[in-house]
């Protein structure tokens, strides 16, 4: 049997936490509509039931991320650069998500979720693509 070692425990939770992060966020998205035939504050009760997992989620993500870099070996330029592109995308997940929270209209509730999750989704893709 192998064994674990602190590389099997780091990816293990940065996976976890994204699959909270993102995973939650397509949730939320298919059955919004579903909650919002149950009753008008019953997507406030689930998004805020959410956001208790979330944002725990989002700072295992950071973390674990910061953990994934420190355990790198010198990486060429061109790596660098795309790694670059995943810190903006985590930073922009987290700025809409924050933002999608403090939302006050349907509007901003709208584009600020739309937004959070599509660069959540965007930067669950380029970790992928940086694990090839």
């Amino acid at each position: 049997m192998k064994t674990v070692d602190w590389e099997t425990v780091r990816l293990f939770l940065h996976v976890l936490a994204a699959s909270v992060w993102v995973g939650g966020q397509l949730t939320l998205v298919a059955i919004v509509p579903a909650l919002r035939a149950v009753g008008s504050t019953a997507t406030t009760v689930a998004a805020r039931a959410f956001t208790r997992f979330a944002w725990p989620a989002f700072g295992v993500l950071v973390l674990t991320g910061i953990w994934n870099v420190a355990a790198l070996p010198d990486e060429p330029a061109s790596y660098e650069h795309t790694l670059t592109l995943k810190y903006v995308l985590v930073v922009l997940s987290g700025v809409t998500a924050y933002a999608h929270q403090r939302a006050t209209s349907r509007s901003a509730l709208a584009w600020s979720g739309a937004l959070t999750g599509l660069f959540a989704l965007g930067a669950l893709f380029v970790g992928v693509w940086l694990a090839q």
